[in-house]
């Protein structure tokens, strides 16, 4: 284990000194800003000096016996292969904040990136090399996406593979599971959300505001904890739009993610203009009102200006599925749990977040939310510390924080006997 820890610190480390070159591939591929690239290696990078930290920390148990002449011991040992397969959005931390962990467990582990951002991955590899860790360990798989299906069935059914890890769409995460399951593989998956933004009248409604602007738009809204509705109650509503419609238009740039004032990238294929363009008309044809932005961008291609709804209803599109892009519904609500029930409707829940200043409601709400994760007053909320993960058909297990590492252990009991 303490091999595996100065490794993997080596590689950490490593990531550290080329961060300037691992964002800029980052931009190249999926057309985030530089400054959000920059942010994404150091945030991905932190993984592996987490999991540095973490592998000198497997503990296993002794466990008191019923048999005066038995001892009862528990071990961890590592599950074996890893099969991981990543997302295009965040293309270097979905790698290592599973890699990360598998290595640290003592795992082995094949990825296979998105077909959009490949270069991230093996990137990571080169990195990875030069940090010693043995060849064999850390192996790349790219492929085009006429072949992601297949290459995808066959990491999940191979006997040789002890477990898959998979963030992406909640529809792809249901076959890979299938899949799996011919040979019950052990399995983590961290699919899509479709955070709810609540803002209750007692809350501080600037705060709420510069929340929701960071959580919204981050990636042109492409990340799986990026609010997807906005819940604001009646009190504070003609408030909360306004001062939000303001700071988009004030805030907000969209241009080449490599110009230093972009804050809005393209999003990352003509498909995804389509569906927010999709769940706009929709929501308009019902009665939303555009309160800013609201179609495609002069600069062309796949941009999109930031757009604002108000008027929204639970009947609309973009309030049943996840837009991934920079659309932000407003539904007006009056009573908490209203809110609560509108929020907990949908079949999924990986982030929700709620601004108030009512600590008994701040409890309330915290724990009714159908969701792993809550942010209470703040929009942005992971961090290595932290286990990430969501309930219901947003996935199983948990990535990152203490927690992470189980995702690659097997426990395994021994009973001694004869003594």
């Amino acid at each position: 284990s303490q091999e595996r820890s100065a490794r993997l610190r080596r590689w950490y480390e490593l990531m550290m000194e080329n961060k300037e070159e691992l964002a800029r591939i980052i931009t190249a591929e999926n057309g985030k800003p530089l400054k959000e690239a920059q942010g994404e290696i150091v945030y991905s990078a932190s993984f592996l000096e987490w999991f540095a930290e973490e592998a000198r920390r497997i503990y296993g148990d002794v466990i008191p016996a019923s048999a005066k002449d038995r001892r009862v011991l528990v071990l961890k040992q590592p599950v074996g292969v890893a099969a991981i397969i990543t997302p295009w959005n965040f293309p270097s931390a979905m790698i290592t904040r599973k890699v990360g962990a598998a290595l640290a467990a003592g795992c082995t582990v094949v990825v296979k990136p998105a077909e959009d951002t490949p270069l991230s991955a093996l990137a990571l590899g080169e990195l990875a090399n030069q940090a010693g860790i043995p060849a064999g360990v850390y192996n790349v798989v790219p492929c085009s996406r006429q072949q992601t299906a297949a290459v995808g069935e066959v990491l999940c059914t191979d006997p040789l593979v002890s477990k898959i890890s998979f963030t992406g769409s909640t529809a792809t995460g249901k076959i890979l599971l299938k899949h799996a399951a011919g040979t019950v593989k052990r399995v983590s998956m961290e699919l899509g959300g479709h955070a709810p933004f609540i803002v209750f009248d007692s809350a501080n409604v600037d705060r709420a505001v510069a929340g929701a602007l960071a959580s919204k738009y981050r990636n042109s809204g492409q990340t799986c904890v990026c609010t997807n509705r906005f819940l604001v109650q009646k009190g504070i509503h003609d408030e909360f739009v306004a001062k939000f419609a303001k700071a988009i238009e004030k805030e907000l740039h969209v241009g080449n993610g490599f110009d230093a004032k972009t804050t809005q990238g393209p999003l990352i294929n003509e498909k995804a203009v389509e569906k927010v363009e999709k769940h706009i008309k929709d929501a308009v044809s019902q009665g939303a009102s555009i309160v800013t932005g609201g179609k495609r961008h002069s600069l062309g291609k796949n941009f999109f200006e930031p757009t604002l709804l108000s008027n929204v209803t639970t009947k609309m599109l973009c309030t049943q599925e996840e837009t991934f892009g920079p659309l932000a519904p407003v539904i007006k609500f009056e009573t908490e749990a209203e809110a609560v029930a509108i929020a907990n409707a949908a079949n999924v829940g990986l982030a929700g977040y709620f601004y108030s200043q009512d600590p008994a409601q701040i409890w309330r709400v915290a724990e009714q939310l159908e969701v792993g994760m809550v942010g209470v007053n703040e929009g942005i909320i992971s961090s290595v510390e932290c286990p990430f993960g969501g309930v219901k058909e947003s996935g199983l297990g948990r990535e990152g924080s203490k927690y992470g590492i189980d995702e690659y252990l097997e426990i395994k009991y021994v009973c001694f006997g004869g003594l």
